[in-house]
């Protein structure tokens, strides 16, 4: 799907409070719901003008906030455009999942290790409530949110601060391929068969089966997710194939 033009066709939003925290936090956060909610699409251009008058903060609180956002990677500066919301290339993406791969087999190990009964049983809790969304159609952003849950309890039990933070950030960065992903026919199934083996093995405290079975969760993501953005890649060359070949055409 093309990206909006205009801020206005895509993002409801109201001006930033004069609350506690700092505009460019408030700002900072408004936007990041807005591209992880796909509110604001990946290539969408993120004028300043546009930005300043929605969330009605000055000039330089903008550009403090993009600045900031650039540094998440959920925000690109690309010359003679701008800023506009990023999204990894396929190599970049590649990395990113192999990366969450090592870190979540940790923070599932850790869980293992560091959980109590009571957290171990709303793992398990959680993995049904996904099959429950994604048996009962739940649309993508409603099928991630339930897997994000099934995350949030995996980085309570796991008691670390560091993994939390990096994974929160590799995560918003692949975002868009996550819902690539779960967009595949089939795909919400197999998450739920491949999320309730890890919760099996973590019930029964194995964390070395937990962690690889975590680990292979991630790279089987990473392949649907990288076979889409071929497929995309594909698709986009087919297209400029046929308009230059409409254009030859009409100048013939």
């Amino acid at each position: 799907m093309p990206p909006q033009n205009s801020l206005d066709e895509s993002w409801t939003v109201s001006p930033v409070g004069r609350v506690a925290a700092p505009l460019r936090e408030q700002v900072i956060a408004a936007l990041r719901r807005a591209i992880l909610d796909f509110e604001l699409k990946p290539g969408q251009r993120l004028v300043e003008r546009e930005l300043i008058e929605r969330l009605g903060v000055s000039r330089t609180t903008v550009r403090e906030a993009l600045r900031d956002l650039i540094s998440e990677g959920l925000v690109a500066m690309v010359p003679q455009r701008g800023a506009i919301v990023a999204a990894p290339s396929a190599e970049e993406a590649a990395d990113l999942y192999e990366i969450r791969a090592v870190l979540e087999s940790l923070m599932v190990r850790h869980f293992v290790e560091r959980a109590d009964e009571t957290l171990v049983a709303e793992l398990s809790d959680a993995v049904e409530a996904l099959a429950a969304a994604a048996e009962g159609g739940a649309d993508v952003l409603g099928i991630l949110a339930a897997k994000d849950d099934f995350y949030a309890v995996l980085q309570r039990g796991a008691e670390s601060p560091a993994l939390e933070q990096l994974l929160g950030s590799l995560k918003a960065r692949v975002q868009v391929l996550r819902a690539t992903s779960l967009s595949e026919a089939g795909r919400p199934a197999r998450v739920v068969a491949e999320l309730r083996a890890v919760a099996e093995a973590v019930a029964r405290r194995d964390a070395a089966s937990a962690s690889q079975l975590c680990a292979a969760h991630v790279r089987m993501a990473a392949r649907t997710a990288m076979e889409a953005i071929r497929h995309a890649a594909v698709a986009e060359a087919d297209g400029a194939d046929d308009t230059g070949a409409s254009i030859e055409e009409g100048e013939a």
